[in-house]
Order: C-alpha cells, then structure tokens, then sequence
C-alpha cells in the first residue's frame, strides 16, 4: 500500500517525524477497523511504533474499538506519550469518541493532561475539547481550560488558537468577552483571531470587527 508520491506529500507535511511509509489514511482507517473487530487489546499490547503509519494504527483502533473509558484507558495512557505529531494526534481525536458517550468521566480524565509538559498530550486535550466540548454546558469550561494552558510551543499554540475559534463559530456572543480580555500571548490571541475570519461561518461584520481586536504588543 506505499506510495512514494504520496510518502513524499505527507513528509512535507510533518517535518521531523520519521519513517513515514506513505500509506494514506483511508486505507489505514480501514485495517484499523479491522483490527478494533479482532483482539484490540492483544494488538495494542504487542502493535508495532517502527513507523508513523502503525502509531496512527494504534490511534485509530484505539476509536474504532468497543469499549468505554475503564476498559481504554490503560492503553490510552500508554499512547498518548507515544504521539509525536499533529497528524496523529488529530486522526486520533476525530476517531475516539469517549467524550460523546461518557462526557463528564473524559473531562475528568482529559485534565490530567492539560497542564502536561508533553506538547502533543496537551493538544490531544485541546482537540478534543474543539471536537466534542463546544456546546452550551462546556463552554465556559472549555474556554477556562484553553486559557490556562501555559505550554508556548508551537502546535499547542496553535490548538489553542483552532479551539477559541470554533468557540466563536459556535457561541459567538459568549466567547466574545473572552477575546476582549484572556491571558493568551501575543501570537496565540492573534492567531485565534486569524482562524475566525478565515472560517467560512462567521459574518463578514463579525471578521472585520475581530481585526480591532488584533494586538501589537
């Protein structure tokens, strides 16, 4: 299933991450979902981690498996330490749905993480919470947490940045007050002003009133 062409693509994409074989997606979602029918927990006991595409493996069938938090959670633990980019981290996220059917016992376990000195398990949080948090009830909460983390890398930043945005999308009239005033850096704040006028969904007088918005210092 290697494609050269495509190994080339994805590597440019995820600058630092070795042995990429150059197998897209699809086709991973699918032997993933074979293997979460089969003995997942004997698989992720034993999965090989020699290359990108088997720890996005991990990842998926980790989604993909019947289970709830109790039963996942062990091996959660072992792989979230594991995930050394945001390609991972995101294909992950958008595949376990814990936070779905056990929303307040994930919270709970996700804030183990939020403070971690590890940048992909702190974005692991954040994604999580821009996938499956942003409604009325998590809001605030939401919007709490994304403001308390104080990790200042790169692709933390920018998870920070995608969640206030899609906070925005979703409830613009109360993640306002929080744009006018949070404790995120310079970058973050502009970026997560960035992201909302690119998103398709807000109004063309909301993106320009988020430009006064923007800070210089």
């Amino acid at each position: 299933n290697r494609e050269p062409d495509y190994q080339k693509f994805i590597s440019s994409q995820l600058p630092g991450v070795e042995n990429i074989l150059g197998i897209r997606l699809p086709i991973l979602r699918k032997i993933a979902k074979q293997l979460a029918t089969e003995n997942w927990q004997e698989y992720l006991k034993t999965a090989s981690e020699d290359s990108y595409e088997e720890l996005m493996l991990q990842g998926l069938v980790l989604g993909y498996a019947k289970g709830d938090l109790l039963e996942k959670e062990p091996f959660l633990r072992s792989f979230l330490p594991k995930i050394d980019n945001w390609s991972v981290c995101d294909s992950t996220c958008s595949t376990l749905k814990l936070a779905k059917k056990q929303p307040e016992e994930f919270w709970d376990f996700l804030q183990q993480y939020l403070h971690s000195p590890r940048e992909y398990e702190v974005r692991f949080v954040l994604v999580q919470m821009l996938d499956y948090y942003v409604t009325a009830a998590y809001l605030p909460k939401v919007l709490q947490a994304v403001d308390s983390v104080d990790l200042k890398t790169y692709y933390t930043q920018m998870a920070q940045a995608w969640a206030i945005s899609i906070c925005y999308r979703e409830f613009p009239e109360k993640t306002l007050p929080y744009l006018k005033k949070n404790h995120l850096d310079l970058f973050t704040h502009n970026k997560a002003l960035q992201k909302i006028t690119e998103s398709l969904k807000v109004p063309a007088e909301d993106k320009a009133y988020m430009k006064t918005l923007k800070r210089n210092t």
